[in-house]
């Protein structure tokens, strides 16, 4: 095991400390002068990545509509969030470009907004019945592919282990000039990998923005919960829209497009103005718990 001289373990030392206070988010989150400038909306799919559908709409057009909405009432309500869309309209947009956006435009915080389906299974059913060779009545079977119309409620997504390495690039491409040491600037660009400091800073950006985003989804999902939605938690998930996440990020899905019940309450003006109502709310409250 390398030796680090002591003058070297010293400056690790007080870095460590400096950063664990810059990027704590037990109590405040981050340093006194974070706040939540910019926020990226996603709204999941589109164009011709939209075949997920209920009776009557796809999952595409409602996630957009929502998104669309929710972002008017954040520009209504927090004057001084600027509010930035991955797609205004039915167009394709590939997974990697959406948080590539959000990491270009340095957003604070990234929603994608989803609507959840159940998979469609094979099921065998008796169609009727005939008679065998000796006379035997037999049924008939036959098959045919269903999905569960009766699953429902919400649950909110953040970027599980599965993809760390992809958040590691983002952060050291949005991060460049933290890793790098002031005399160093001229010669190298990006993150050191063998260098202990800047492994250091890595993974206490990595382990912030992680806590962060699990505490914005719970948020959401307390949001869903208080106007009797069903909660179906946060759960950690190897998600490629949130993988290279350079910020606090989440995907909710706010309902299930498979059922009917779910399907109209999002298609409704009533259901669209709660489930908005909700994610301000939710963002609202996030905002105020991480600035000082």
């Amino acid at each position: 095991m390398k030796n680090i001289p002591l003058t070297r373990a010293k400056r690790i030392l007080i870095l460590l400390i400096c950063l664990i206070s810059f990027f704590t988010v037990e109590n405040q989150a981050v340093a006194q002068e974070y706040k939540i400038k910019t926020i990226v909306l996603d709204a999941g799919h589109g164009g011709k990545d939209g075949t997920t559908r209920g009776h009557y709409s796809t999952e595409k057009d409602v996630a957009l509509k929502t998104a669309l909405r929710l972002g008017k009432l954040i520009e209504e309500n927090m004057k001084d969030v600027k509010v930035v869309y991955t797609r205004t309209e039915d167009v394709f947009i590939p997974l990697y470009e959406r948080i590539g956006l959000a990491n270009q435009v340095g957003a604070d915080l990234f929603i994608s907004i989803h609507c959840n389906d159940m998979p469609v299974y094979t099921q065998r059913y008796i169609s009727g019945y005939t008679r065998n060779k000796k006379g035997k009545r037999v049924p008939i079977y036959k098959t045919r592919r269903t999905k569960s119309t009766s699953t429902k409620g919400t649950e909110t997504f953040v970027s599980g282990s599965g993809r760390l390495d992809e958040q590691d690039e983002a952060i050291k491409r949005e991060n460049a000039s933290i890793f790098l040491e002031e005399n160093y600037k001229e010669n190298y660009e990006g993150f050191d990998d063998n260098d202990p400091e800047s492994a250091i800073i890595l993974s206490l950006m990595k382990n912030s923005f992680r806590t962060q985003s699990l505490k914005f989804a719970k948020y959401i999902q307390d949001q869903y919960v208080a106007v009797g939605r069903i909660n179906r938690g946060v759960q950690e998930k190897s998600l490629a829209v949130l993988a290279r996440a350079g910020m606090p990020a989440v995907l909710t899905e706010i309902g299930f497009i498979s059922n009917p019940g779910e399907e109209d309450y999002m298609n409704s003006e009533a259901g669209q103005i709660e489930i908005t109502n909700c994610l301000l709310k939710a963002i609202q409250a996030y905002k105020m718990s991480i600035e000082l």
